[in-house]
C-alpha cells in the first residue's frame, strides 16, 4: 500500500534543489541539473513518479472504482486509425485553430485540474505561464490552489472552470471574480454531483497537506479536506459538503443568462445531453468522463465523440477530454470531428518533473508532435484534419 500523505508537511526547502524549490514530502531530483525533457508526453509520468510522495502520485494518476473507464480512455484512442492523405503538397503545416474565445496556436487547452501546488510550489502559476508561452488557453479550476485573480494576472488566455456549489451566492461571486479577472471563457463541469469513489485515495486516507488550499473558496470552506481519517478520502468528504448534487438544466440556463462569455459544458457523454446543451445556447460541449475519475463503467470519451459530433451538428463546438497523450491523439480527435482537446495528466506530470520549464517543454513537444502528425496525414492545418476518415480497430 502506498504511504499516506501525513499532516507534517513543512520541511525546509532544499537550497540545492533546482531553483531552490521543494514540494514537502517529495523526493527532489539531483541539484543543479538542467531540466532535460523526455521524448514523449507519457515519459513525463515516470519523472513525476520519481519525485512525488506515493499518495500524491495516486491522487493524480488514479481513477474511480476498478479504473475500468480510466483504462478504456487510452484503449479507445489506440483503436482509432487515421487514413492519411497523400500527394497533398503539404510542406509545413500550421497548427493554429479557433476555440471558444479566440484563435490559438494549437487546438488544445490545458484541462482544469485541482490543487496544482501538490505537484510543485509554483502550482497553477507555473502551468498558466507555460500555457501563455505556448499560446493555448489555461483552464483555472474552482478548486485551484492559487486564486483566480493571480492566475489571470499571469497573462494569456485564461478560462474559468466552475463547479456548482451548494451556496448559490458563492457561485455568483465566483462568476463575478472570473469576469473581473478578465477570463475569456467559462467552463461548467456537470459530471460531479458527488466525487467518484477513488479507491487509491480511500486506501491512502488521502488528505490535503496544510500548504495546499482551495484558494478560490472563502477561508475555512476547505477545512474538511485537511482532516485525515484512515480509510477515508478527505477530498471526497470536502467536495460532498460543498458541491451541489442536484445541478439541473434550469441551472445551466441561469448560467447562460448570467454570462456573456463563451460557455462550455464539460462532462457530456450522451448525445441527447449534448443536443440539449446546444439548445440552451452553450458555445461548446466537452465530451469527457473526467479522466476516468467519476462513473466507473462509463464509456471512453473517444468512443462516443463521433455520435456527439453528429448529434449537435453546427450548433456548437465539440471538444474531447480524457486520455489524450500526444499529438497523434489530437489528430485522432480532429479526425473524429472534434474542434480541439483538453490535455490534463501529462501536464501535471511535467509540472511535477520540472515546474514551469517542464510544462513548457511538454506543450512544445505536443506542438511538435501535432505538426508531425499533420504532415504525415497530408493536412495543411487542423481544419483539414477534420476531413480525414478513420477506422475503428484498424
Amino acid at each position: 500500500m502506498a504511504e499516506p500523505v501525513t499532516t507534517d508537511r513543512s520541511p525546509a526547502p532544499d537550497p540545492a534543489a533546482p531553483d531552490g524549490w521543494a514540494v514537502p514530502g517529495r523526493r527532489d531530483v539531483a541539484a543543479g541539473a538542467a531540466f532535460v525533457p523526455p521524448a514523449s508526453l507519457p515519459d513525463f509520468a515516470e519523472l513525476a513518479r520519481a519525485v512525488l510522495p506515493p499518495a500524491v502520485w495516486d491522487f493524480v494518476d488514479g481513477g474511480s472504482g476498478t479504473e475500468t473507464t480510466l483504462a478504456a480512455n487510452r484503449a479507445a484512442l489506440d483503436r482509432v486509425a487515421v487514413l492519411p492523405r497523400v500527394l497533398t503538397g503539404v510542406d509545413r503545416p500550421h497548427t493554429g485553430a479557433a476555440l471558444p474565445g479566440g484563435r490559438y496556436a494549437m487546438p488544445v487547452a490545458v484541462a482544469p485540474m485541482a490543487y496544482q501546488k501538490l505537484l510543485h510550489p509554483d502550482g497553477e502559476l507555473a502551468l498558466a505561464a507555460a500555457a501563455r508561452a505556448a499560446d493555448v488557453p489555461y483552464v483555472a479550476s474552482t478548486l485551484g490552489s492559487t486564486p483566480i485573480e493571480e492566475v489571470a494576472a499571469v497573462g494569456g488566455a485564461v478560462w474559468f472552470q466552475l463547479y456548482w456549489l451548494r451556496d448559490r451566492g458563492l457561485v455568483a461571486d465566483l462568476l463575478d471574480r472570473a469576469h473581473d479577472a478578465g477570463c475569456s471563457a467559462l467552463m461548467v463541469t456537470v459530471d460531479v454531483p458527488v466525487l467518484g469513489r477513488r479507491l487509491r485515495d480511500v486506501r491512502n486516507g488521502f488528505t490535503l497537506p496544510p500548504h495546499v488550499t482551495a484558494a478560490n473558496l472563502p477561508g475555512g470552506r476547505d477545512d474538511l479536506a485537511h482532516q485525515g481519517t484512515p480509510g477515508v478520502s478527505a477530498v471526497a468528504v470536502h467536495t460532498g459538503a460543498v458541491f451541489a448534487p442536484a445541478l439541473s438544466w434550469a441551472d445551466l440556463a441561469w448560467l447562460r443568462e448570467r454570462t456573456r462569455l463563451p460557455l462550455l459544458v464539460k462532462g457530456i457523454l450522451d448525445p441527447r445531453d449534448a443536443v440539449r446543451a446546444a439548445e440552451t445556447g452553450v458555445d461548446a460541449v466537452v465530451v469527457s468522463n473526467h479522466g476516468g475519475r467519476q462513473l466507473d463503467g462509463a464509456p471512453a470519451s473517444a468512443a462516443v465523440l463521433p455520435e456527439v459530433v453528429a448529434a449537435v451538428g453546427e450548433r456548437c463546438a465539440v471538444l474531447l477530454d480524457s486520455g489524450v497523450r500526444g499529438g497523434a491523439d489530437v489528430l485522432r480527435a480532429l479526425a473524429l470531428g472534434a474542434s480541439g482537446v483538453l490535455v490534463g495528466r501529462p501536464l501535471l506530470w511535467a509540472l511535477a518533473a520540472g515546474g514551469r520549464a517542464g510544462a513548457e517543454a511538454a506543450l512544445a513537444l505536443l506542438g511538435a508532435e501535432l505538426r508531425d502528425a499533420l504532415t504525415l496525414a497530408g493536412c495543411a492545418d487542423p481544419a483539414a484534419a477534420r476531413q480525414l476518415r478513420t477506422l475503428i480497430g484498424g
